[in-house]
């Protein structure tokens, strides 16, 4: 049985975006991540434009990250003060990273940023989180005991504004959570993705915090931040497909809350690893798709002004 979705105008199985959305929700809840990076290339590579791609997918992020985020609120393991100011500069990020979109997407280059964008983050971040990793599982099994803190101090860490976060047991200058923020919401408008996959390690590595507390934090920022890039994307791309977004939303929500059960099983450093092989296996075949030939050359499609 297939679905029209009349704004990307294709007609997919419908059972496709339902399992799609179970397995991006279930990331979600065990990673505290949007889940975006790995929805948005399978939606590309089954018909559906690009830019309806993008803003459809941040409206399933923003609601299986809901469902994610109340489960951690619910178990204590978010920081909302944290969480507010990543909201904060995601905001202000998202209206600006929308305002680049706009005009890329009127240049006609918008599908090759957002391929290049995805190769080149998330080739970086898989990397250092399953060195970071694997070397953490290494340690541990070989009882070595580490002396220090995770993050290293920089010049970063001597910024004004320190304010102290009383949950995780920090006193930093706000611009660190503004800062992270501020590039979230910036890649949430032009790749929607939620951001989780750079914010989370930014957040443990930068800023120092607890790993228990990152993933609640994180998906607390990404529902605000994305609820913000779809309302901008429905005024100024009018790329949200309401069918689509659906069927998403539905397996989204379910798959969330067994990914927080599962999630908690988990040792921190195995998360990073699983989480850091996911990110690089996306990331390889999005790299495959830009060089590799495609069955056609070229396509003539009509673009209304505006």
């Amino acid at each position: 049985m297939e679905v029209y979705l009349p704004i990307a105008n294709v007609a997919l199985p419908t059972i496709a975006p339902l399992v799609i959305g179970v397995v991006v929700g279930a990331l979600s809840g065990m990673f505290g991540v949007g889940g975006g990076f790995l929805m948005n290339p399978l939606l590309i590579m089954m018909g559906v434009p690009p830019t309806v791609a993008v803003a459809t997918g941040a409206l399933q992020i923003t609601a299986s990250s809901i469902s994610g985020s109340f489960t951690h609120w619910r178990r204590g393991t978010l920081d909302a003060a944290m969480a507010g100011c990543l909201i904060a500069g995601g905001v202000v990020g998202a209206v600006l990273g929308n305002q680049a979109f706009v005009f890329l997407r009127s240049l006609g280059q918008i599908d090759l940023v957002i391929a290049l964008a995805y190769v080149i983050l998330l080739g970086t971040m898989g990397a250092l989180m399953l060195n970071e990793s694997i070397r953490a599982i290494v340690r541990s099994r070989r009882k070595i005991a580490l002396r220090g803190k995770l993050h290293q101090h920089t010049f970063l860490h001597g910024l004004p504004l320190k304010v102290k976060f009383r949950k995780s047991r920090l006193y930093i200058s706000i611009f660190l959570p503004l800062g992270v923020g501020v590039v979230v919401g910036i890649m949430t408008a032009i790749m929607g993705v939620g951001g989780g996959f750079l914010a989370i390690p930014a957040m443990i590595y930068l800023m120092g915090m607890p790993t228990t507390l990152t993933i609640g934090t994180s998906l607390l920022q990404i529902t605000v931040t994305s609820a913000a890039a779809v309302y901008l994307h429905a005024l100024s791309t009018q790329g949200v497909d309401i069918v689509l977004a659906l069927l998403l939303i539905l397996g989204g929500v379910a798959g969330a809350q067994a990914g927080v059960m599962f999630g908690q099983r988990l040792r921190g450093e195995q998360t990073r690893l699983l989480l850091g092989i996911i990110v690089l296996a996306v990331c390889a075949r999005v790299a495959f798709d830009l060089v590799v030939t495609p069955d056609e050359l070229f396509t003539i499609q009509y673009q209304p002004e505006g």
